[in-house]
């Protein structure tokens, strides 16, 4: 494969999906159920933003531990595989075994099939063969180099960056809106300046892992490459949106990227059992297509998609990302559109009740734009301005206004 991206990238979009995904299971009484991906590819298919009609869908292919050693130690991954061959006999170590990372059989393997997937939509995107591309059952932000960590084995969505570092990228930039810190990106990239890592999630004070306050804004051989915008509890679409706004677009675009990464965990939202955010699928949606209209801005276009959290599995997930995957796709949904019965009915045969009726909570997310002013009575607008504070500067921008 070429090592530079194509001069312009086809107006087209994949997503890299096949059922050996649902494999990375914890169990049945675990949050990160893999019915949840289910879910949303059978929605993504009954409203034909997958399929014949819509994004091309594309199996995950064959992976080894090259890739995974671009961002894994290798006695990691052989205890991931040791333990993944005997789950019984494995006694916590390096943070398998936990309540939070069980071990299961097969778990190397279904592990290295999701990062499989993310390092795909990032050839199929760096290659030029399509400008968008999306891999839904990724997004394990929290995973380390040596350590399993929040539901995250392997991290997809590192080993996509570094894979296309490998490739010759001279800047990637990553923006995670999962409702928890994006630490396990962050920190493998901290102290190198070709990523940008930007973070929007509950305060560290509140939620897990307790990272991603405004003063960690990069390495020392790295200044201002990582931004964290820390938002108090019960903030709703209005001020996440405010405060991406604020933050986000400016940070990429004056970073420059050449490839845009993001993260979409869903754990944002206010039915969430996991997470204290307030934002409804109507807002989620917003973020969306304002991430590609970054991407369409910054990196003309070239914009990878992972998955992430999301544990209310059958009331948001599936409408989030089906949302997010119309986005990737081009033919975005209008929010009112309902949803297909046999598919409602389907979530009824596995969770015992009937799933929602429409793609929307009724809600139009508006906000107000941070050119109208800072409300230092805002506990949003706080938060917004101790980011702008930390990291602005580093990046040459003005953080007063």
């Amino acid at each position: 494969m070429s090592g530079t991206p194509a001069a312009q990238a086809r107006d087209d979009a994949c997503v890299v999906f096949d059922d050996s995904l649902t494999e990375y299971d914890f169990g049945p009484a675990h949050p990160m159920n893999p019915t949840r991906i289910d879910l949303t590819m059978r929605l993504a298919r009954a409203l034909g933003v997958v399929g014949d009609s819509g994004l091309r869908q594309v199996a995950v292919p064959a992976i080894d531990d090259a890739a995974l050693l671009l961002v894994h130690q290798k006695d990691y991954i052989d205890c991931v595989r040791r333990a993944g061959d005997d789950p019984a006999a494995h006694e916590l170590s390096r943070g398998l075994g936990s309540d939070d990372n069980p071990t299961f059989l097969g778990m190397h393997e279904a592990g290295a099939r999701v990062v499989a997937a993310s390092v795909e939509a990032a050839r199929a995107v760096w290659s030029g063969e399509v400008s968008r591309a999306a891999s839904p059952a990724g997004g394990l932000h929290h995973a380390m180099p040596g350590l399993a960590s929040g539901f995250c084995v392997y991290n997809d969505i590192a080993v996509a960056i570094a894979w296309l570092l490998d490739q010759g990228a001279q800047r990637v930039a990553y923006v995670d809106v999962d409702v928890h810190h994006g630490d396990g990106v962050q920190e493998i990239f901290y102290d190198d300046p070709r990523v940008l890592t930007v973070s929007l999630h509950e305060t560290p004070q509140t939620l897990f892992p307790g990272t991603g306050n405004p003063t960690e804004t990069g390495g020392p051989g790295a200044p201002g490459t990582a931004v964290n915008v820390a938002l108090p509890p019960g903030t709703g679409d209005a001020g996440w949106l405010r405060a991406y706004h604020a933050v986000v677009p400016l940070a990429v675009r004056a970073f420059g990227p050449q490839v845009l990464v993001t993260q979409h965990g869903c754990d944002s939202h206010r039915d969430d059992p996991l997470a204290h955010l307030m934002l409804s699928v109507d807002g989620q949606r917003a973020s969306y297509l304002a991430l590609r209209d970054l991407a369409v801005e910054v990196t003309g276009g070239r914009w990878v998609v992972a998955g992430g959290g999301g544990y209310a599995i059958a009331d948001v997930v599936p409408r989030a990302w089906t949302h997010l995957l119309a986005v990737v796709g081009g033919r975005p949904l209008d929010p009112s559109t309902t949803i297909p019965a046999q598919w409602r009915e389907h979530v009824r045969t596995v969770i015992g009740r009937p799933g929602p009726d429409r793609m929307t909570d009724g809600v139009e997310p508006d906000f107000v734009d941070w050119s109208h002013g800072y409300d230092p009575d805002s506990a949003v607008d706080r938060s917004v301005q101790a980011t702008r504070n930390a990291v602005f500067p580093l990046l040459g921008l003005d953080h007063r206004h």
